[in-house]
């Protein structure tokens, strides 16, 4: 009867999931979408919770409590702007957690296998073993990278395909005898050596991908996450985990490949970490003359502009702008402005970044626009307000062949009338490449703190 109970939550749960992740497919949904996966995962544990293989209740009772207030004092405590390290950081537990699932189930004796039985299970083992020492490794690198411990430039080694397949070989060599000797109770060296190499093999895939495709990594890394999951829930005969993980890197792939789309890039190259080419080796420096502009000079543009189209970027997360890009837009609105916001689909640090940044602010999602809605339309934009965005704005994409961002699809405002960047500083953004749209005769800086910058606006009209 409880074994039923059991199975029976764990459906629900999977449909709960299910149900979450189409929630989060729009704007409008996006919150329902969380209360069913916040829903799934609560009944998840409740159900593991009375299900049969707890042996110690007091144990888990510790394990739970100790996670959860790990988790809560992150949720209060992380920034926005630190939420894709968090992912990141995330995305290596779980890679952790795969790696010594595999190693506490796996000398397990069991009498009930048979040999071919045993063999499977030991596949399945080691598959979830590989797939999580590669998810912890590059998961550690990439939040090094996004924390800015690590330099965001691709390290590219001499003969770096070669190293790679050299390691792809030997872990599947090792797994073969990690296989064998697995049948008599033994495997222990060569399946340790196998995770040694998967790190190494991680760290080196994450470490040659540059920071413009840094968004995509932390996408990519969701996914094998969730591969590393279900690998984990063969080798438990966990139904829920199988569903569970098979959703989360199925997804996580999809949106990889969306944004790798949205940005240019080879789906294989990047997910491969650094196989053929991401980006030119150079970029060409920017001459001519920055025209700053103060807040009174702005504000006059605005008053006599009749389209105004608003871009934000890491630098408006980092000011913690929303609420007063928010505050703007409707007081334009109010003076009978047409205002859009533009979003790249790789803005900021993360997909979706900056769109929960704006829902956050109340911002109507009715003129909220994707890139490929707006770039045709910028020659009708009388402004174009830049908040802290850099690459993503960046004209060399489509210009400079030698730029790291070559072919990456760019928000095109420099081809309206007049555009105004907001920035601290004329710092290069995350990819490292100088924008000469700065310099451009129809461009206007703004220096500041965005937030401070956007309120003398407001105050000023």
């Amino acid at each position: 009867m409880m074994q039923s109970l059991v199975t029976m939550s764990y459906i629900v749960a999977s449909s709960l999931f299910i149900l979450s992740l189409i929630g989060l497919n729009h704007h409008k949904t996006a919150s329902r979408g969380n209360y069913y996966g916040i829903a799934g995962m609560a009944l998840a544990i409740f159900a593991t919770i009375l299900s049969n293989i707890v042996a110690s209740y007091s144990m888990l009772i510790i394990s739970l409590l100790i996670g959860g207030l790990i988790g809560a004092r992150a949720a209060l405590k992380v920034e926005m702007t630190q939420m894709p390290e968090l992912i990141a950081i995330m995305h290596s537990l779980v890679g952790m957690t795969a790696i010594l699932v595999g190693y506490a189930n796996l000398f397990e004796y069991s009498p009930i296998l048979n040999v071919v039985e045993k063999k499977i299970h030991s596949f399945e083992a080691f598959i979830g073993i590989f797939i999580g020492a590669i998810t912890f490794a590059g998961s550690v690198i990439a939040f090094g990278k996004l924390r800015g411990r690590i330099s965001g430039k691709p390290i590219l080694l001499p003969g770096r395909h070669g190293i790679n397949i050299v390691l792809l070989i030997s872990i599947i060599y090792l797994g073969y005898l990690f296989i064998i000797a697995s049948q008599s109770g033994g495997g222990l060296w060569p399946l340790s050596l196998a995770v040694i190499i998967a790190i190494i093999f991680g760290i080196h895939m994450v470490m040659a991908i540059g920071g413009a495709d840094m968004p995509i990594v932390v996408s990519m890394l969701n996914s094998y996450s969730g591969w590393a999951a279900a690998a984990t829930g063969f080798m438990l005969s966990n139904d829920l985990l199988i569903i569970t993980g098979a959703l989360v890197g199925s997804s996580g792939a999809i949106l990889s490949y969306i944004m790798c789309k949205a940005m240019n890039r080879n789906f294989i190259n990047v997910i491969l970490g650094g196989f053929g080419n991401t980006g030119g080796i150079g970029s060409t420096k920017i001459k001519g003359d920055v025209i700053s502009i103060q807040v009174n000079e702005l504000v006059k543009m605005l008053r006599d502009a009749n389209n105004i189209m608003i871009i934000p970027g890491y630098g408006m997360a980092v000011a913690q702008a929303q609420h007063a890009v928010y505050e703007l837009s409707r007081q334009l609105i109010k003076r009978n402005k047409k205002v859009g916001f533009a979003i790249h689909p790789v803005a900021g640090r993360m997909p979706g970044h900056m769109n929960v940044l704006l829902a956050e602010a109340k911002v109507a999602y009715d003129i909220v626009y994707e890139m490929d809605e707006v770039n045709d339309d910028f020659s009708k934009i009388d402004i174009t307000i830049v908040i802290g965005a850099n690459d993503i704005v960046n004209p060399a994409a489509l210009y400079d062949p030698n730029s790291p961002i070559a072919g990456m699809p760019v928000l095109q405002c420099w081809k309206g009338n007049h555009t105004i960047v907001l920035k601290r500083s004329m710092a290069t953004g995350y990819a490292g490449v100088s924008n000469p749209m700065f310099v451009h005769e129809n461009t206007s800086m703004l220096f500041g703190d965005a937030n401070d910058s956007l309120k003398s606006v407001i105050n000023e009209l």
